[in-house]
């Protein structure tokens, strides 16, 4: 299914990137100190997959295969110049908040693996779509763990102190420790009521939902699990043949 609303539920839910998926690590871990910064790094990074996947899908069919890879890093490379030239413009305190992970988006494993499993292989509107719901998800999870790290590590949201007077922070939060306890804390909540709904039979596929393996009633064209075992079935076929093709001349 490629439909806008299926896109962006995918993103957004079924396989969110850093949730269900886990990809995105490091600027997940290193950037979320507070729910601003969060909010930031997602945006920055779902403008410059919505944009690559775009364009990546238009070029689709003249990009040569052998050098993809290097193709998709330039198209990156040349959205996130343009974002970060623009926030150093008009939003320098988050410039200088995100630092370089700003430009290390140029090799997020989300954006080159959208451009690889989604995008390269199906037209520009659903590649917009599937690049901005994947963008949402990135901007979600990272505005909530940078929420709880603020709050916990500074008794803040988005800069307003929130918590009563006689609170204490709790320092660890706003350190490096403080991510994986809150990223492991989250996933954790979400397993749970994952398990729950299906012990009460309700439908928790939306809720990291994963790979089922089931490729033949797969719904989700932009597989990558699909995209890699149609290659290998191909290849395999091709083999055949040839082994075939080999016993006849014999």
């Amino acid at each position: 299914m490629n439909s806008a609303k299926e896109r962006l539920l995918n993103g957004i839910l079924k396989e969110n990137p850093t949730f269900v998926l886990m990809l995105g690590m490091c600027p997940t871990l290193a950037v979320t100190v507070s729910a601003i910064n969060g909010l930031g790094m997602g945006l920055t990074t779902t403008v410059v997959l919505a944009l690559s996947n775009v364009f990546i899908s238009l070029l689709r069919k003249i990009i040569p295969d052998k050098v993809r890879i290097p193709a998709f890093i330039v198209i990156i490379a040349s959205f996130v110049t343009m974002v970060q030239l623009l926030l150093q413009a008009f939003i320098p305190f988050l410039y200088s908040a995100l630092g370089v992970y700003i430009p290390l988006i140029v090799v997020n494993c989300i954006i080159l693996g959208r451009a690889e499993a989604y995008a390269y292989q199906n037209p520009p509107v659903p590649s917009f779509f599937d690049g901005l719901g994947m963008g949402l998800g990135f901007t979600f999870a990272l505005t909530i763990i940078g929420a709880v790290r603020e709050i916990l590590g500074a008794g803040e949201l988005f800069g307003y102190y929130i918590m009563p007077k006689g609170y204490v922070p709790v320092n660890i939060m706003i350190l490096a420790p403080g991510a994986f306890f809150v990223l492991a804390a989250l996933t954790a909540i979400q397993n749970k009521v994952k398990i729950i709904g299906e012990k009460k039979g309700k439908d928790m596929s939306k809720i990291q939902s994963g790979c089922s393996h089931d490729c033949m009633n797969c719904e989700d064209a932009g597989c990558s699990h699909r995209f890699y075992d149609a290659q290998a079935g191909e290849k395999a076929d091709t083999e055949s043949v040839k082994e075939e093709n080999r016993e006849k001349g014999e």
